[in-house]
Order: structure tokens, then sequence, then C-alpha cells
């Protein structure tokens, strides 16, 4: 069973999240709420597996709840249960078109997944439990938005993972070139000639060393650092 915190600050909205995840079989609403700092003290209190951010938890109040629920940042005393243990839940954001920048944001805060407001309700479902299961969820078109974003924005940061880079052996390269590319565990398998199972270790391994939490931040990484590069 996968339980869900639903955060949404419009009150239709969030009673439709709760009444469509709420209707799967393996699904469990733990918690709701309107505000990203109440967010920030239910993600801790009740330990959900999934919070769901959606509705105008814009930047920069959203990006400070992303970076505080996947514990990026520690939230205010005042947000922090006395007596418990850190927990970091996987974070699912909804994000309509045209706010790319702030899904750049909120990846960079340690969010897990993003999904367009508009898909469907399977696909929300489906994006809940991926997301659950410690995969990454991002639409095609958010990708080659991500991607764009990075490519305007490469030329304006410096490189703070340039080392994180280093420490990865040639193997591992070769993998997140794949993994960037948007090719599957079962196609780097094939293409690179080893077995999944062994893909999986180096995309683990990939992630521990350059300090990320899903494949989706693997692949900004792969394009700040250079390793991939966009096409024009």
């Amino acid at each position: 069973m996968v339980s869900v915190l639903v955060v949404n600050d419009q009150s239709l909205q969030r009673l439709a999240l709760r009444m469509l995840l709420g209707a799967e079989p393996d699904i469990d609403i733990a918690g709701e709420t309107t505000s990203g700092g109440e967010a920030v003290r239910m993600s801790a209190a009740l330990r959900p597996d999934v919070v769901l951010l959606a509705g105008r938890l814009r930047a920069p109040d959203g990006i400070d709840v992303v970076r505080h629920i996947a514990g990026r940042q520690r939230p205010p005393r005042a947000l922090e249960p006395a007596g418990t243990r850190p927990h970091t839940p996987r974070i699912l954001v909804l994000t309509p078109a045209g706010h790319e920048e702030y899904a750049y944001a909120a990846l960079h805060a340690g969010a897990d997944g993003f999904l367009l407001e508009d898909a469907a309700p399977d696909e929300l479902a489906s994006a809940v439990r991926v997301v659950a299961a410690g995969d990454a969820v991002v639409t095609p078109a958010l990708t080659r938005a991500l991607i764009d974003a990075v490519r305007e924005q490469r030329s304006e940061r410096s490189r703070p993972y340039a080392s994180g880079l280093d420490t990865l052996t040639g193997r591992e390269r070769d993998v997140l070139i794949a993994v960037a590319s948007g090719w599957s565990n079962a196609e780097i398998a094939e293409r690179l000639s080893i077995a999944p199972t062994t893909v999986k270790t180096h995309v683990s391994n990939i992630l521990t060393k350059i300090g990320a939490r899903a494949r989706v931040q693997a692949v900004t990484f792969a394009y700040e650092t250079g390793l991939v590069r966009p096409a024009a």
C-alpha cells in the first residue's frame, strides 16, 4: 500500500486528487493540507511514502518546501514533531505547462518526479506508484523543456558537480550518457552488452556518487556537467 500526502491550496483540486487516488486499491491518502509549512510538518508526522505537491506552490516558497521534505534543509523547529526520526518521502510535483523553470528548480531541491496538471487519472496513479518505488517520472514534453532549461542556464552557472563526475568510472559514464539519452535499463543492457542487473547496479552507484535521489536528477547532472550536450 502506497501512502500519499496531498498538498494543494485549491480546495476543489485537492478534493479531486484525494478522490482519484483514494479510489485506487493500493493507494492510501495519509492526509491533505493547503500550505507548504503544514506539508513539512505533516510529512514528518505522518511519514507518507509520497508527497504530492500541486496547486500554486511556486518558487521560492514551493522550492523551500521541496527542500525541507527531501531532507536537503532542516525545517524550523516548530515544524518538526518532537521525538521523530528524519523521514524523506518521495516527492511528485504536478506542474502546469509553461512553468518549466519551477520544475527545474524543484528538481534541484530534491523532487523525484513531475507530471503536467492535465495528466489523465490513470497517469497520475501510475506516477505515484513509480515514484513510490524509487524511480523517476517526467513526461517527454517536460523532459525536453528541462533539457532546454539546462542548456540556457549552463553558461550562467558554475559546475558544482564537476568533482562528482570525476568519481565515475568509464562504464558508469557510459551508463549515465545512456540514461540521459532516455534509454531504459533493458535498452542500456542490450546496447552495452551487459546484464540488466548490472545496469541497475551502475545506476545505483551513479546516484550515490553524485548525490542524486532519482534518475531524473542524474539526467540533469549529465547535461550540467557537459557529459551530454543538448542538440542545438
